[in-house]
């Protein structure tokens, strides 16, 4: 979220920001803003702010994003097919390099500047294409075999958007996407929010 901000603000010439300007912008307070960022080094000064431009570079560098990731997504239906249309995982680094369902309808169907590839060619096509990380959108039944397979071929990330818990390796890092959980969040915060 600091890097998107950040961002924006290098991308208007701004040269400093203030932990107090980071904080109304992030949705928290300026001794938050100070504590996560101190956990990365030191990189304000006190009464002048934070170099919008070096700390935009250096946030990129501790979260990756100087070099190309190469992505796979399991599953071509609706979500799948949103993932693989949105243009800001090429801005970030990240390449999709597959789309994988099982369904013959979909299998050979354009999708961007490839085809929907066979389910079954998954684990050689990772395999081979150094693939690091594997997004699913697929009904949560199918969930922890592919997740299995992949982990097998190689991969060491996924997001996962089915809707269930998947079990992976200590070496490989999971990140769950569950909407319906979100809403429920959402629906708290109303349900709870003083007017």
């Amino acid at each position: 979220m600091y890097l998107r901000y950040l961002e924006e603000l290098d991308g208007s010439g701004q040269h400093t920001a203030s932990s107090d300007a980071l904080a109304t912008l992030c949705g928290t307070t300026p001794a938050q803003v100070r504590k996560d960022l101190s956990f990365f080094g030191s990189f304000g000064k006190r009464g002048l702010g934070y170099p919008v431009h070096e700390l935009t570079v250096r946030l990129r560098e501790i979260l990756g994003l100087g070099q190309a990731w190469q992505v796979v997504i399991v599953g071509a239906g609706k979500i799948g097919s949103a993932l693989a249309e949105y243009r800001g995982f090429r801005q970030r680094g990240f390449q999709v390099v597959g789309v994988y369902d099982k369904n013959p309808d979909k299998i050979g169907r354009p999708w961007g500047d490839a085809a929907v590839r066979d389910i079954t060619e998954l684990d050689h096509d990772i395999a081979t294409q150094r693939v690091d990380i594997a997004v699913l959108a697929i009904p949560a039944d199918d969930a922890q075999e592919i997740v299995d397979r992949v982990v097998q071929a190689g991969v060491r990330a996924i997001l996962n958007f089915a809707p269930t818990q998947v079990h992976v390796p200590a070496h490989v890092a999971v990140k769950t996407v569950n909407m319906a959980m979100e809403l429920e969040g959402l629906s708290f915060a109303l349900t709870n929010r003083a007017d």
